[in-house]
């Protein structure tokens, strides 16, 4: 495919998801669910070249930047507190779920060899960040379910990478050695963890010293793709050295960014995202064509993997249930015998099992098999099945299961966290004392009067200098008191969150409100002076 028909073809896929986004609300569908069938039906459209997707530049283009939203965005102290279920998601379920489907491609299939088997599995075993935030986006949980899914697709990646890599290499070469694999994981986690925080502590510094808002912009949105690079260039884990610097640049932004630029940034990237979401679904899509081609029509593919494919899906579903509600009855025991009290949270469990959306890693994985890897036309059909079906079943019917088990979002009721009411009412008191002293003057008199009510004053002072050149001194100062307040309130704001009294989705909330008000602030000061 020339360079112009690939663009041209990027063109239609975009115009695409704007149709297919309508059509997904008004019909009540998963986007991601939409974009997928979309793209599977323009890749039959005659006349539309067959789609060829290059995995590496798939991982590289789609991969970091989606990672970082994730990670960027995830709230630190639930991470913190579910850090255990999260690893045994990212790592148990993984691990258990390559082992399941490798055992039934076995039995299914036994002449293909037992480390084909299990590469199959750890392509198919991990969860996908991409689909799962695309899916989960749209439905209510708890908190901490979502902090448990989100975190599990954040981290899973890299088992199922370091899977696939022993196991194509045990298939090609016919050796193996779970010590050497087991040191390889931890030495690949741990330096994707290192690169990560480098990376991140090093960006910090860089964004603190820019002062132009676009080249700031321009540096955090970078820094996913470097991270990455990075990462795989030193032969640790790209995705986890991604997650690390996305989680740090999540944490300083609020110190790092001015109002205008996190307004402005976070506008840019979540255009970026939604694109890059949306895009890589249709291109999973399109590349069907290419899948069914490659083994000899539809009709051939059904007659001849019909049995393994679906051996592969029912294995992919039903090892998580058995994994997720395993450790759940685990879980209880453990409580019955150390507290005394056993409550299994099944509904839970249960969303939790079926909240297993495969997407874009499962396909680039895939189509990165050697040629001469044993198994590999099954291995393609059956991932790109896995990920058909988990997206377009699970993902349609996750909301509805919601609403059946009576899943609803419970708020922090501990009275550790600060409802939003309790945080404004600091947020007023503090600007409220720091602006006490600049309105009086020395003799005490009140020199603004008008500032509460500034609405009125406001639309006074702009008719009465609309046309004088010169900023206003009255006016100045009368905003330089509004910026002066709300550098109170934005501290103290940090200040609750770092002491554990704010929850990271209230602090966003109140930040953006307060970003607002800064930037109308500082577009009034400056207002009188343009010509």
């Amino acid at each position: 495919m020339s360079p112009v028909l690939a663009f041209k073809l990027v063109l239609l896929s975009l115009i695409a998801i704007i149709a297919l986004e309508l059509l997904a609300a008004k019909l009540r569908l998963p986007p991601a669910a939409a974009f997928l069938v979309g793209g599977i039906a323009m890749a039959f459209v005659p006349g539309l070249p067959a789609v060829e997707l290059s995995p590496d530049l798939v991982l590289l283009v789609f991969l970091p930047p989606l990672l970082t939203d994730g990670a960027y965005f995830s709230v630190w102290d639930e991470f913190r507190r579910n850090l255990s279920g999260i690893l045994m998601l990212a790592i148990g379920a993984v691990l258990f779920t390559t082992l399941v489907v490798g055992v039934a491609v076995h039995m299914v299939v036994p002449g293909l060899p037992w480390a084909a088997c299990f590469a199959l599995g750890a392509i198919v075993s991990p969860p996908d960040a991409v689909a799962a935030k695309a899916v989960l986006e749209r439905v209510a949980l708890p908190r901490r379910l979502m902090t448990l899914l989100e975190g599990e697709s954040l981290l899973n990646d890299a088992t199922g990478l370091v899977l696939y890599r022993f196991a194509v290499a045990a298939a090609l070469t016919g050796a193996f050695s779970l010590e050497h694999a087991t040191v390889d994981f931890f030495v690949l986690a741990l330096g994707g963890v290192a690169v990560g925080i480098a990376i991140g502590f090093a960006l910090v510094r860089v964004l603190r010293r820019l002062a132009d808002e676009y080249l700031l912009i321009t540096a955090a949105i970078l820094s996913s793709w470097v991270s990455y690079i990075v990462g795989e260039w030193l032969e640790v884990s790209g995705v986890i050295a991604t997650v690390t610097t996305g989680m740090i640049l999540g944490w300083h932004q609020h110190q790092v960014f001015s109002a205008s630029t996190r307004i402005r940034g976070t506008a840019f990237w979540q255009v970026m995202v939604f694109l890059l979401e949306a895009l890589v679904f249709i291109l999973i899509g399109l590349s069907l064509r290419g899948v069914i081609a490659r083994h000899g029509g539809t009709a051939d593919v059904m007659a001849s993997l019909a049995l393994p494919v679906g051996m592969v899906i029912v294995s992919v579903v039903l090892s998580r249930f058995a994994w997720v509600f395993g450790s759940e009855a685990l879980k209880s025991a453990w409580q019955r015998v150390v507290r005394r009290q056993a409550r299994a949270d099944w509904r839970s469990a249960t969303i939790v099992s079926w909240a297993g959306m495969r997407g874009v890693v499962t396909l680039a994985i895939a189509l990165a098999l050697p040629e001469q890897m044993p198994g590999r036309d099954l291995i393609l059909v059956a991932s790109f099945a896995v990920i058909l079906v988990t997206v377009l079943l699970q993902g349609t019917t996750i909301g509805p299961l919601i609403r059946l088990l009576d899943i609803r979002r419970i708020e922090d009721a501990s009275g550790r966290k600060l409802t939003e009411a309790q945080a404004w009412a600091r947020l007023e008191a503090v600007q409220r004392d720091a602006i006490r002293p600049l309105v009086f003057d020395a003799d005490g008199a009140l020199r603004h009067p008008r500032l509460w009510e500034q609405v009125n004053y406001r639309a006074q002072i702009t008719e009465s200098f609309k046309d004088n050149i010169i900023p206003d001194e009255e006016r100045t100062s009368h905003y330089g008191v509004i910026l002066a307040g709300l550098a109170a309130a934005r501290e103290e704001l940090l200040r609750m969150h770092r002491a554990g009294q704010l929850h990271d989705e209230l602090l966003r909330h109140l930040e953006y409100d307060l970003d607002l008000q800064e930037i109308a602030a500082l577009h009034g000061s400056a207002g009188v002076g343009a010509d």
